[in-house]
């Protein structure tokens, strides 16, 4: 990513905090890196689990968070009105459409159905051309190793290309996260 061109990424994770300190612990490094490398937050928009996390480094580091929240999970999720900017959409679909217009990529962290979702849609959506924008999975303490199998299993099975099982990228620390989407 060019320091000339102002870019933003979408984390996708978690609005708990999870088992282990690890999880919270990249959430907070994802954040002060965007903020220290001048790269927009673009999130979900809580201010509670890994989700706060992000922003509120990404914030204390001095940088740009936009959240993007559906009304029905401003009270649930208890949105963080401490953000550069805050939408509030009407449906789950309009969150992850506009989340999607706002990232030059996609990084995902450790969450649950959530995050799973946002993160094969995307992932659809590039392998239906709708775009090309990198997203790359940060597996946390091996938090993603069954997903990995279970698509490499899909590879083997012959119900995903070698192309397309490539579109996902995985990095293991926040620094190799950087790289792949800047590449």
């Amino acid at each position: 990513m060019s320091s000339n061109a102002t870019k933003n990424i979408a984390v996708f994770c978690a609005s708990a905090e999870g088992v282990r300190p690890q999880y919270r612990a990249v959430a907070e490094e994802v954040g002060r890196t965007l903020a220290a490398r001048r790269i927009g937050l673009i999130y979900g928009g809580a201010k509670v689990g890994l989700m706060g996390a992000v922003a509120d480094a990404t914030l204390a580091a001095g940088g740009r968070v936009v959240g993007v929240i559906p009304h029905v999970l401003v009270d649930l999720e208890v949105a963080h009105h401490g953000v550069t900017e805050l939408h509030v959409v009407d449906t789950m679909h309009q969150r992850k459409a506009l989340m999607g217009d706002l990232a030059d990529g996609f990084l995902v962290l450790p969450g649950g159905f959530g995050t799973f979702e946002e993160l094969f849609e995307v992932l659809a959506w590039q392998t239906l051309g709708i775009h090309s924008k990198p997203i790359v999975l940060l597996n946390t303490s091996g938090f993603y190793d069954g997903l990995l199998a279970f698509l490499d299993h899909c590879l083997a099975e012959g119900l995903m290309t070698p192309a397309k099982r490539s579109i996902l990228l995985v990095a293991s620390t926040v620094e190799q996260a950087m790289k792949l989407l800047a590449a």
